[in-house]
């Protein structure tokens, strides 16, 4: 694939009041959310629940693509259509999380290392004839005590452009995720320091790696205090603060930034993404890839009655759309 078709998809996945809905939880990490509702993590019941949230009527409104678990990719829905059929007919475009998790980054404690890079490119393979479009690796970045250290940041980078590269090299765009992790009593001003050194250090590799940046998107954490920090700051901080750090390490011939939401709460993610785009322009769209701030009010509404509930729980999963879509634009009233 020409970079112009991997830019076009790229530009795609950041249209102008669309973003991405995250559904890409492990088989571990979905247990724990049905576990938290009573709902039973069989692989029916999580068939079930992405057809629920996949299948949401007019979701394209608002959401431009998914990314999506392996097991997921490979399922389809009741009636025996492939998920990425489902979603492309709908004009969503099909992603996949590509990486094999975080591990321990030995001699460093409290550091850890996303790993998944043997076998990558064949795995690539397969996914792009899945139907997959664009894929995700999400790379852990701690704040603690004399962390991060600059070997993790280093090692998290390095991993993060090898496979973009590989993705570009088989026809994906790379979504690139180095998440700044939001738990610690940290004040804004630290998160600012290991955000800023994250993004140089990462778009360094990517360049080094010869990634096309008009082909890739960055998923990006906010520039948020700490979750226990008792200094708290306002929404207008937080989207100040964080269009501060992008601005200077994010070149501005990147397609787009889609925003995790990181364990904020819903209106939170939403409020600090729509300050960001009302204090535009900007110099790449800014738009959404939320996981639990797009699921989570639809999770508790679908787990009350799974067969029953479906409407609903759409419903909601479309208000949450509609309403980061809306962010996106700078035009959410609250």
């Amino acid at each position: 694939m020409s970079i112009e078709q991997l830019a076009e998809i790229a530009q795609a996945m950041v249209a102008p009041g669309k973003g991405i809905i995250a559904i890409d939880e492990s088989t571990g990490t979905i247990k724990k959310r049905f576990d938290s509702v009573g709902v039973e993590c069989t692989e029916e019941n999580r068939r079930a629940y992405r057809e629920m949230l996949l299948t949401t009527p007019n979701l394209s409104q608002h959401i431009s693509g998914a990314i999506l678990f392996d097991e997921t990719l490979r399922q389809s829905t009741r009636d025996g259509v492939p998920f990425a059929k489902v979603m492309m007919d709908n004009g969503i475009i099909p992603g996949i999380k590509v990486d094999k998790g975080t591990h321990a980054l030995a001699g460093f404690p409290g550091e850890v290392v996303t790993e998944g890079l043997d076998g990558l490119r064949a795995r690539l393979e397969e996914y792009y004839k899945l139907g997959a479009r664009f894929a995700k690796w999400r790379a852990v970045i701690n704040i603690g005590d004399d962390i991060p250290s600059g070997t993790c940041i280093e090692a998290n980078s390095h991993a993060l452009a090898r496979y973009a590269a590989l993705c570009q090299e088989q026809g994906l765009v790379p979504m690139v995720e180095p998440e700044v992790i939001m738990d610690g009593s940290h004040d804004i001003d630290t998160c600012y320091d290991v955000t800023e050194v994250t993004l140089r250090s990462l778009f360094g590799s990517l360049y080094e790696h010869n990634v096309m940046l008009e082909g890739t998107i960055l998923k990006a954490s906010m520039v948020l205090p700490g979750s226990t920090c008792s200094d708290k700051a306002s929404i207008e901080e937080v989207a100040a603060e964080t269009l501060r750090c992008l601005k200077s390490t994010v070149p501005a011939t990147l397609p787009g930034i889609v925003f995790l939401s990181g364990g904020q709460s819903d209106a939170d993610a939403t409020a600090h993404l729509n300050a960001m785009n009302l204090a535009g322009p900007n110099p790449w769209p800014l738009s959404f890839s939320y996981g639990r701030a797009m699921q989570s009010a639809a999770l508790q509404i679908w787990s009350k009655d799974i067969a029953g509930n479906i409407g609903p729980a759409q419903a909601m999963v479309f208000e949450r759309a509609r309403a980061n879509g809306l962010a996106a634009l700078g035009e959410w009233k609250g």
